[in-house]
């Protein structure tokens, strides 16, 4: 039996506002494009801080993205790991990877000054752990 695995967990930060675009297809489906920000764990002088991964996503998770997640959300994705290279213009090839994402979870609740709360009446734990808008329950993705 051969198994075969290739699933990525990341928890991060959107670098921007996601891009949307629907397909020009029969049923114009919807594809999200978004840069996460992760944090690493091991800081190097003179490195960067974070490592930032492209992502896409299709279908309802985009039509999600598109309503719900903006620029500095922190989300926790599931996913899988695509080969990203091409040839550009000077017929050099560049290698990357992205993430092809297959569910979306939030990672903290609301900031206060959004939902108009005090801290003593936040919502959600002492990690600020998947509290979820209200009234988007029965559109989420990974129900």
């Amino acid at each position: 039996v051969e198994i075969k695995m290739n699933k990525a967990h990341l928890m991060g930060w959107l670098t921007r506002d996601p891009e949307i675009r629907y397909a020009q297809n029969q049923n114009s489906t919807a594809v999200a494009r978004f840069s996460l920000a992760v944090p690493k764990k091991i800081k190097r002088e003179g490195e960067p801080d974070s490592d930032f991964f492209n992502c896409t996503c299709f279908g309802k998770t985009a039509e999600f993205v598109e309503k719900y997640i903006h620029k500095g959300t922190k989300i926790i994705i599931t996913g899988r790991i695509e080969n990203d290279n091409y040839t550009n213009k000077e017929g050099q090839k560049v290698y990357g990877v992205k993430i092809l994402v297959e569910e979306i979870e939030f990672a903290e609740s609301k900031r206060p000054e959004e939902n108009n709360m005090d801290k003593d009446n936040r919502q959600g734990n002492e990690e600020g752990i998947v509290n979820i808008p209200s009234g988007v329950e029965e559109e989420l993705p990974f129900n």
